[in-house]
């Protein structure tokens, strides 16, 4: 079975496949550089065990990561505990599947990458693909499936932590669903409606304008832990695929395996 790993700024996302591709159970941990091969693997295999699925059977992993102080652990958890050497999406030799129009290929995430290869793969082209992570990225993907570039912007819950450093008297709040009214009655719903309502037309607007330069229709597919919560108000969002990042990645260790042999 598969061992796939997607290592982004907030969380890190670990996830067990079968030979077809079927999730046979999926964890989640903060990200900290700090954590060792050994600390993760006592989390990691315990909760495997409670799902069921046995540590032993673990023969293939592949890694994406945009925070690259994680990688020698996380290596070394696949090497150490699963006797297994990972594959590594940016590295040398591995084929990502999808083509990279840009003047800096080597500077897109992999996150991004692989999730605008698994969209096409199911959606087909053209396409823009909102990631709403640690930041909210929109991708680019061009009829024939090639990355194109896109947008970057701060994520909805990094702006709010912004704000409350920034601003002495304005309290913490979180994102806890659309606000009743735009107008606030108060401080924190005044914060609760400025946060949502503005996020809302931050990807309208992006979205509207993306459509525009690009000249063609557009679908627009919606991923991470924010989409359902902002998809319900943002009528440009034409589908949300919560499990997009860990499709790719099977996809790209099965066309990878399938050309070594």
């Amino acid at each position: 079975m598969l061992l796939a790993i997607d290592a982004g700024n907030t969380n890190i996302l670990f996830a067990v496949h079968d030979s077809h591709g079927t999730a046979q159970g999926s964890w989640r941990a903060s990200t900290d550089a700090k954590r060792t091969a050994d600390e993760y693997a006592v989390w990691l295999t315990q909760l495997m065990m409670l799902d069921d699925v046995k540590p032993g059977q673990i023969d293939a992993a592949i890694i994406a990561s945009v925070v690259p102080a994680t990688m020698f652990a996380l290596k070394s958890l696949c090497r150490r505990y699963f006797n297994t050497e990972p594959m590594v999406v940016g590295e040398p030799g591995v084929d990502i599947g999808i083509d990279v129009r840009i003047a800096r290929p080597d500077q897109v995430g992999a996150d991004r990458l692989v999730n605008g290869l698994a969209a096409f793969e199911r959606y087909g082209g053209p396409l823009i693909v909102i990631d709403f992570g640690t930041a909210t990225t929109f991708d680019v993907i061009a009829p024939d499936g090639a990355y194109e570039g896109g947008v970057i912007a701060p994520g909805v819950n990094l702006s709010l932590e912004a704000l409350d450093r920034a601003a002495a008297k304005l309290p913490r709040i979180a994102i806890k669903g659309p606000p009743q009214k735009v107008i606030g009655d108060a401080t924190v719903t005044a914060m609760e409606s400025g946060a949502y309502w503005g996020y809302v037309g931050l990807i309208e607007g992006i979205v509207s304008r993306i459509k525009e330069e690009y000249g063609q229709a557009m679908k627009v597919i919606a991923t991470g832990g924010l989409a359902p919560l902002f998809a319900q108000a943002a009528g440009c969002i034409d589908e949300i695929d919560p499990d997009i990042t860990m499709r790719g990645l099977c996809h790209i260790h099965r066309i990878n395996s399938e050309s070594r042999g």
